[in-house]
C-alpha cells in the first residue's frame, strides 16, 4: 500500500516495503480505550488489517461511541473479559482464523501466557520482542532485542533471540544484518557474564547455529554504533561502528536503552513479537496512534512473509 496523505511522517521505509501488500486479518485483543480503538482504525484506514475486535462488546461500543469512533464495519467478538479474550484470540491464531495479534488494553503476561497455552502456536524457537528504531543521528534503521518479553535470557535463548531479530531485518530487506551483541566492555570477562554470551554467540555463529548475519561482541554501545569511537579504540570488525541489530544482555538493559532513544533521541519506534506462528503487536499503553501504525506495519510485513515461509 502506499502512504495516505495522513500518514505519518515516520517510518516512511516501512510504508514502502508494505506497498501493495494486501490487509492481514488482525485479532485486536480487549480494545477498551481510546489509543487501542484508534490504533486498529488508523490500520484499518491504511489498509494494513482487517480487524477482529475480541472483548466485551457493551465496553468497547461505549469507548468507540463516547470518542466518535465506527466501528460498525469490524467483527467484534464478545468476550466478558480480557483472560477470555487473549485465549479466544490466541485460539484464533492457531485454527488459521487470524494472521496476526495485537495488545489492546490488558497486561502484556495475560496475551503471551494464553499464546503459550496454545501449543501448535509455538514454533522451535523462544518467543522474542524487536523494536525498529529510525533514529535521527544514524544513518540507518535499526533493530533492538529484547527489551520486552525475555528478562534474563540463557545463552541459548539469547541464540533464539538473536536468530528473531536477523529474521524480521531479512524481511526488511537487510540481506546480511550486522549484529553487535552489546556489553558494557569490548573485551571478554570472567567477571561479567554478558560478555561470555556475547563471545559464546559469536562462535556459534561461526559454526553456523546462528546463520544470515555478521556478528561480533562483546561491543559496548558506542563501539557498536560510533565509527569514531571505533576508530579512537582501535577496533578491528565488519560490524562495530555499523550495526543493524543491537542484541542487549537482558530485558532491564534493553527497555532502558529502547525508552532513552525514544524520548531523549527522538526516534520513531515499531515493535513486534516473533518466534510465534504469527507476529503479535505489544503496543504500549503510552504509544501513540503513529507507533502503533508503524508496529501494525510491521506485523503485515512479517505476516505476508509466513504465509510463504511458515515459521
Amino acid at each position: 500500500m502506499s502512504p495516505s496523505p495522513t500518514a505519518p511522517n515516520s517510518l516512511p521505509a516501512l510504508f514502502r516495503r508494505a506497498e501493495n501488500l494486501a490487509p492481514v486479518r488482525c485479532a485486536m485483543v480487549h480494545p477498551c480505550d481510546h489509543a487501542s480503538l484508534e490504533g486498529i482504525i488508523a490500520a484499518a484506514q491504511h489498509q494494513l488489517v482487517i480487524p477482529v475486535l475480541i472483548g466485551p462488546k457493551a465496553k468497547i461500543e461505549a469507548v468507540a461511541a463516547e470518542h466518535g469512533f465506527d466501528i460498525s464495519g469490524f467483527e467484534l467478538i464478545d468476550e466478558p473479559f480480557s483472560h477470555a479474550a487473549a485465549e479466544r484470540a490466541a485460539l484464533m491464531a492457531a485454527h488459521g482464523e487470524v494472521e496476526a495479534l495485537m495488545k489492546g488494553s490488558l497486561h502484556t503476561d495475560e496475551l503471551m501466557h494464553a499464546v503459550l497455552r496454545e501449543r501448535s502456536l509455538r514454533t522451535k524457537r523462544r518467543m522474542s520482542h524487536v523494536f525498529h528504531f529510525d533514529l535521527p543521528a544514524y544513518d540507518k534503521p535499526i533493530l533492538i532485542t529484547d527489551a520486552a518479553l525475555n528478562i534474563l535470557p540463557s545463552l541459548q535463548d539469547k541464540a533464539d533471540i538473536t536468530q528473531n531479530a536477523i529474521d524480521v531485518a531479512h524481511i526488511l530487506g537487510v540481506a546480511e544484518p550486522k549484529v553487535a551483541i552489546l556489553a558494557a566492555v569490548e573485551t571478554v570477562s570472567p567477571e561479567m557474564q554478558s560478555t561470555i554470551d556475547a563471545a559464546a554467540l559469536c562462535k556459534m555463529a561461526d559454526r553456523k547455529q546462528i546463520t544470515g548475519a555478521l556478528l561480533d561482541g562483546p561491543l559496548a554501545f558506542d563501539n557498536a554504533i560510533s565509527p569514531k569511537a571505533v576508530k579512537i579504540k582501535g577496533i578491528e570488525s565488519k560490524v562495530a561502528g555499523q550495526a543493524d541489530i543491537l542484541v542487549v544482555p537482558d530485558l532491564e538493559a534493553g527497555n532502558m536503552l529502547a525508552k532513552q532513544l525514544e524520548y531523549f533521541g527522538a526516534a520513531d519506534s515499531a515493535g513486534i513479537v516473533v518466534g510465534a506462528r504469527v507476529p503479535i503487536a505489544l503496543t504500549s499503553r503510552s504509544d501513540a496512534t503513529d507507533t502503533r501504525l508503524a508496529s501494525m506495519l510491521l506485523v503485515q510485513l512479517v505476516a505476508h512473509h509466513y504465509r510463504q515461509n511458515p515459521p
